[in-house]
């Protein structure tokens, strides 16, 4: 079963998917883990759901896949422990936040999650070393049905869109009283070209300040 029985998440994520999808979800993931090596550890799959409720999410940030080095993913996008180097990606999204708000001397996102930062890849799983290995598998429909399950929320959310793969998701968010925040992928190979200086973390801040809602501590 999906760990995600009681939770906040469930029925309406179960609503937007075919009958048995979760099942296939399953039977996929019984299948890929005893094949072999495969990212993150099937308990932190669902980490970014089981973090963040549905009634906590005030920001969206989307990824395309985990890391898929060995330790580095975390079932959160963009986010590595603590212990393991931050990966390019991630040093330009500390270095943007460092120029946006301020220096935060740590890279384990948890705790934007903790504080309502829904930290989504659009897959869940990869084989080792193979980047997209899962692509177009069986998470895709999973994944963009957390979004649609967001976007019919009534309470404003800020969905932070960095490169092409994530801004193709900007079809999936309809609802007018929601904000989006698009700019080019902080990987080394687009941040320069319009990631940094985006300031997409004070951006976000300001969106949820006039909607009333508290600010993320991005430092935290």
């Amino acid at each position: 079963m999906l760990p995600m029985e009681h939770s906040s998440w469930h029925e309406l994520i179960k609503a937007q998917l075919p009958e048995h999808y979760f099942g296939k979800i399953n039977a996929f993931m019984d299948q890929v883990y005893a094949q072999g090596v495969v990212y993150p550890p099937r308990e932190k799959v669902f980490n970014a759901i089981q973090t963040t409720p549905l009634e906590k999410v005030k920001v969206v940030i989307i990824g395309q896949d985990p890391y898929h080095g060995p330790k580095q993913a975390q079932g959160l996008s963009f986010s590595v422990p603590e212990d393991i180097p931050a990966p390019p990606s991630l040093q330009n999204i500390l270095k943007e936040l460092a120029q946006d708000v301020g220096l935060r001397d740590h890279h384990d996102l948890t705790p934007w999650a903790k504080q309502g930062v829904l930290l989504l890849n659009a897959c869940l799983t990869v084989p080792a070393g193979q980047a997209n290995g899962h692509q177009g598998r069986i998470w895709e429909p999973f994944t963009d049905a957390i979004i649609k399950v967001v976007n019919e929320q009534n309470n404003p959310v800020v969905f932070i869109l960095w490169g092409g793969f994530a801004r193709k998701k900007k079809a999936l968010i309809s609802n007018p009283i929601h904000h989006i925040i698009e700019s080019p992928h902080p990987s080394p190979l687009s941040a320069n070209r319009g990631f940094f200086g985006s300031q997409p973390f004070s951006r976000a801040n300001e969106f949820l300040k006039a909607d009333g809602i508290e600010p993320v501590d991005w430092l935290r």
